[in-house]
């Protein structure tokens, strides 16, 4: 297999490749076609560096950290693997040759639904790093077929379609059959006394086979190419004959129809029992093959099972793949024939945790009853590992018998996912220095106080070479040209950018990249919303996962309030703002989707209305994921970071809108405080209560709306709006749900519950400031210029680092052995 070095050389590889897959040619070829071709031309080049990555490793005995997470948000593997490559220059000519754009060949890729929110893009950009640093790693996942699922907007109403996304097939994938593992459910526990121990076989089961997928990851320019291995579930007899020619035709394809359901969607709606069980089941179906692979491929170079620890790690992102605890623990029982204390001390140096919330409900919890059932062999040994850490916690803390209820992994009928993962992870770590500090003081201080050498930070970052290299080439090439290009692999070297901050060539050059940048997406909008936006006005941003604590709500309701004074005073002297939203809700969550309906009613009411002089407009963009994203990234003026102080963990959103240039308007809240640290007083918006405040107000229970409702008439405006009519076509319900979540404590016993209302003066003033600065040309190109140069802390290459150095140990593979 030979490397591509010349235009010759792709085209030829392109032409097979259509001729082999296709039977066309060029000529004949549909641009879906194309890219597969140039995909799979690519993927020959990947394909040599991989195996060398993997013989190096094996050579070196590098030891090897595997990345559990339900999400993987990876986004389109085309141009970013061509940039890694180091391919762009002639990939992009021999296209022009051919007579086709690379921008369109890429719209041709969908974006693999491995995810939704920011736990997901966390993920990959730490696989995009870890294969960049050279360090030896596998993401391990699910292979879904929907992901979460697409959305559509119809009537201003988020629909969920299925995100067909391997309809054409996946040409960056390799299933690797001969790793197929068995996974099994339910059933019972036989126990016998063998030779003077314990041994446990688990009886009248239902199994599905693991399928593992790879895709590559594909480091910068150091031929290192790491692994997402994805997992699909194949029935272990897809077809029962017997049943077929007896007439029961469901029940000769019901094992395959199990197997299929496991790996259909993302999150599937847990508001029933159903819906809980089939999460537990995907959690467990990963898990268990990741394990049993992981536990094989080292077997098959080490002898010693004892010496795991030495050569690999478990990291788990959040708590969904904490499972991996008890069932590594039934592994070395069970299949390696392991005392309890051995396995324990194996499992206790393995595995480690990053928790993802501070919010006590989103810490994961089963039914002890659904989790027997369905796992229990694993809950045997999630009940003796709940009976030995209570018997710790009694002895170190005999006079506080309330730290057992606090603490214990069962409780009241469930299992405290999260603090299984405390107990018996090594390295507890937060994603933001606020987060973790809120972590130790507050939410887990009784675990915090009883093992504090656990715990420590690891801040969040992204990768600047696919949020900035490949989303905003025209930045990337500007920045390349003023301090070259050694900040693709060192982001810390944006620095070099300040020194330019005051130059006005310097502005004027940064400004019209972002016009640019604002054309381009404006024509996004056009064709995707049907709306016209003015590239000159202010592109005001907020896209992310739809959540009440992000706030979406308080932005629209500052909305609608600039409406009502341009509506009161059409003269009035205001900055034009197109505001840009882009959100998905779960698909149970029902007040986060009647956000999502209030945001586009609102914009049917303003961008229709001609009398506010085209001053401000209102765009919900449809399906907000990675790709689109990019384009977002590179455009916003404004980045809104909204969330209520204490409630977001990190957040990296705000990280990808300052790469590229965004001031940031924010509460001290995640991530934010950190760019505040940064970027120092004068270049963030900084409005509302303080993490403290909250939480204070939180605990003290005597935060009242209502007093803010009677006395600022123009808040109750905006607020009796949601029930008057105004954006429902006179229908005073519509929103109702929405108007009693802020001021209504019958359902959830608490109004406002995320301090909208409390903020909201707050916000509003803070964005006339917003306004004033904006008006200042310079000293916003001064303002965007810093962000860019301030932004170095927030690489994911530097979390990695830090991760390597102090939870994972990790060595670099040398690819010149």
């Amino acid at each position: 297999m030979s490397k591509i070095t010349t235009k010759e050389e792709l085209r030829k590889a392109i032409e097979g490749n259509l001729r082999v897959f296709f039977r066309r040619t060029l000529e004949d070829a549909s641009k879906q076609q194309i890219y597969q071709a140039l995909a799979y031309a690519m993927e020959e080049e990947i394909i040599e560096n991989w195996m060398d990555t993997h013989k190096n490793t094996a050579k070196q005995e590098a030891k090897r950290v595997y990345y559990l997470s339900m999400e993987f948000l990876i986004g389109r593997a085309l141009g970013n693997n061509i940039l890694n490559l180091q391919k762009m220059p002639i990939v992009k000519e021999t296209l022009d040759e051919i007579g086709v754009d690379l921008t369109d060949i890429e719209d041709e890729e969908p974006d693999p639904a491995l995810g939704n929110g920011g736990l997901g893009r966390l993920a990959a950009c730490f696989l995009d790093s870890l294969a960049t640093l050279n360090y030896p790693a596998y993401g391990c996942g699910i292979r879904y077929h929907y992901g979460m699922f697409k959305q559509k907007i119809a009537d201003g109403y988020q629909r969920e379609v299925p995100d067909e996304w391997l309809k054409n097939g996946y040409p960056f994938e390799m299933k690797r059959a001969e790793y197929t593992q068995e996974v099994r459910f339910g059933g019972t526990v036989k126990t016998e006394i063998i030779n003077g121990r314990g041994v446990f076989t688990q009886e009248n089961y239902t199994s599905v086979h693991a399928v593992p997928y790879d895709i590559p990851i594909v480091g910068y320019g150091n031929g290192v190419v790491n692994t997402l291995r994805i997992w699909d579930a194949e029935a272990v007899s897809d077809f029962n004959l017997d049943q077929f020619d007896k007439g029961n035709y469901a029940l000769a394809v019901e094992n395959a129809n199990l197997a299929r359901t496991l790996t259909e969607v993302l999150y599937p709606n847990d508001n029933h029992m159903q819906g809980k069980e089939l999460r537990l089941r995907q959690q467990y179906f990963f898990i268990s093959a990741s394990l049993q692979r992981a536990i094989q491929a080292y077997k098959d170079v080490y002898d010693d099972i004892h010496d795991l620890p030495k050569h690999v790690v478990f990291q788990m992102n959040d708590t969904h793949p904490t499972v991996a605890i008890p069932e590594l623990m039934r592994l070395l029982l069970d299949q390696e024939g392991l005392e309890w204390d051995d396995a324990w001390d194996i499992v206790t140096h393995c595995c480690a945790y990053t928790n993802h919330t501070i919010m006590a409900e989103a810490l994961e919890k089963w039914p002890i009853d659904l989790f027997e059932r369905l796992l229990p062999r694993v809950y045997m040994i999630v009940d003796e590992m709940n009976r030995r850490f209570v018997n710790d916690i009694k002895a170190k803390y005999p006079n506080d018998p309330g730290r057992v209820d606090r603490m214990a992994i069962l409780v009241n009928g469930q299992i405290r996912m999260a603090y299984m993962a405390i107990y018996a992870g090594f390295s507890v770590n937060g994603v933001a220095a606020l987060h973790t500090h809120i972590l130790e003081t507050k939410e887990l201080r009784d675990f915090y106080e009883m093992m504090p050498e656990k715990f420590n930070n690891k801040t969040n970052g992204i990768t600047q070479r696919r949020f900035l290299l490949h989303a905003n080439p025209l930045l990337a090439d500007w920045i390349t040209k003023k301090i070259g290009d050694g900040w693709i692999t060192d982001l810390s070297q944006v620095k070099k950018l300040e020194a330019l901050a005051e130059d006005p060539q310097a502005q004027k050059e940064f400004m019209e990249i972002k016009r640019a940048n604002k054309v381009r997406l404006a024509e996004y909008i056009r064709k995707n919303n049907g709306v016209e936006v003015d590239v000159d006005s202010m592109f005001d941003v907020q896209v992310k996962r739809l959540h009440e604590y992000k706030r979406q709500l308080l932005n629209i309701l500052r909305v609608m309030y600039v409406y009502n004074k341009l509506k009161e005073n059409p003269g009035m002297d205001l900055v034009p703002r197109t505001y840009i939203f882009g959100a998905k809700a779960a698909a149970g969550y029902k007040i986060a989707k009647l956000t999502i309906k209030l945001i586009n009613s609102v914009a049917d009411v303003v961008n229709n209305d001609p009398y506010i002089g085209g001053k401000m407009k209102v765009v919900f963009i449809e399906d907000y994921r990675v790709s689109n994203g990019e384009i977002i990234f590179a455009a916003a003026d404004l980045s809104e970071q909204i969330s209520t102080a204490s409630k977001e963990a990190s957040g990296t959103g705000c990280m990808k809108f300052m790469l590229n240039g965004a001031p940031t308007i924010g509460t001290l809240d995640g991530a934010n405080v950190e760019m505040y640290e940064e970027l120092g007083n004068k270049d963030m918006f900084i409005f509302g209560s303080s993490s403290d405040e909250i939480i204070e107000h939180e605990h003290k229970g005597d935060y009242n709306p209502a007093q803010i409702f009677e006395n600022d008439w123009e808040i109750r405006k905006v607020l009796n709006q949601l029930i008057d009519g105004t954006y429902s076509g006179g229908d005073p319900n519509m929103f109702r749900d929405l108007y009693n979540s802020l001021t209504n404590t019958q359902e959830t016993g608490v109004a406002d519950r995320y301090f909208n209302i409390l903020d909201a003066r707050s916000y509003i003033d803070t964005q006339f400031k917003v306004d004033e600065a904006f008006r200042n040309r310079s000293e916003w190109a001064r303002m965007a210029i810093r962000q860019t140069a301030c932004a170095g802390k927030f690489s994911s290459d530097r979390t990695i680092e830090e991760y390597v150095r102090d939870i994972w140990h990790l060595n670099r593979i040398d690819m010149s052995k």
